[in-house]
Order: structure tokens, then sequence, then C-alpha cells
């Protein structure tokens, strides 16, 4: 469920335009801005696509799933990795302001 939550975190963040609202406020809005917005999107994508792969694996592959101690390793790694995705995102908005 968490990984599942920080993942609408993270989309609604690049997709829907929190980010932008956050870290281009309209005073301050050009093209600087999207650009610089877009390559820390980009960056925190990387960390993203881990997080979705390493969920996906726990959930559906078997032999992670039906394992105890390899399912906590694959959500550890994805929870991980959402966090970092998101604060790559907050730090780097930080960043271009």
């Amino acid at each position: 469920m968490a990984s599942l939550l920080l993942a609408v975190l993270w989309g609604f963040s690049v997709f829907a335009g929190w980010g932008l609202e956050a870290f281009c406020p309209i005073e301050k809005r050009d093209g600087g801005c999207f650009a610089r917005l877009g390559v820390v999107a980009a960056v925190s994508s990387l960390f993203a696509m881990v997080a979705g792969c390493c969920t996906a694996a726990a959930w559906l592959a078997p032999s992670v799933r039906r394992e105890v101690a390899r399912f906590r390793v694959a959500i550890g790694v994805a929870i991980a990795a959402w966090v970092a995705a998101e604060g790559t995102l907050f730090i780097g908005g930080m960043l271009i302001q």
C-alpha cells in the first residue's frame, strides 16, 4: 500500500503539475524554470523506475511473493527508491528556484 501511495504522490508531482506549482511560481514561470524542472523530473524518474520494477517483482513474481524474506527485501528496496525519487524531486525543485 505504501508503494502505491508513494507512486501516486510522485506521479501527481511530475505529471499533474504539482511540482510546477510548488517550484515554479507564477511570477517566475519562464522556459528556463520548465526546462530545469524537466531535468529534475527525468533524474527522479530513474529512481521511480527502479521502485516500480521492485514493487511489481514483489507482488507479481511467485518466487518473491511466497518467500517472506525476499518479499520484504523487494518491498524495502521499492520504498527506499520511492523515497529517493520524491527526495530528488523535492531537493532538485528547491535548487532550481
